[in-house]
Formats: C-alpha cells, structure tokens, sequence
C-alpha cells in the first residue's frame, strides 16, 4: 500500500476494526482484532491472538474490497 492508501485507513481504523471483528464472528472465528496501526512496511493488523490462513484471508478480502482504498497497490 502507499502512504495515501495507509493514512486513509489507519484514519478510520476503529470503523475498520469493528467491521473485521463482525467478519471473523460472522464465520465462526475466536481471533478477534484489537488495533491496526502503520508503520515504515505499512499496515500492522493486531489480534488477540496468532491469525491463521482463514483469519488472514477475511482480512486481506476486507482491505482489498474498501472503495477508499486503491487495490492495485495492495500486495
């Protein structure tokens, strides 16, 4: 993601947080996620507790299907 891309996010993270969180129970999942913040390498999505493969799917599908966002700089 570029800068513009993260400082749109982390600005309305909590409104993000809360719709990862309704993601995750929606299927059944215990992770739930606490904060996201930036840094130098870019987002930082913390959990309470290690994400699995199904966890990370949910999350990178949420990021990449928010319209603020510009997906081709998405890795």
């Amino acid at each position: 993601m570029d800068y513009d891309n993260i400082f749109k996010f982390v600005a309305s993270s909590d409104k993000h947080v809360a719709n990862l969180n309704r993601a995750l129970k929606d299927i059944k999942l215990d992770t739930f996620i606490d904060f996201i913040r930036s840094n130098h390498y870019g987002l930082v999505v913390i959990s309470n507790k290690v994400a699995s493969s199904s966890d990370l799917n949910v999350v990178e599908s949420y990021i990449k299907n928010i319209n603020s966002v510009d997906n081709n700089n998405i890795q």
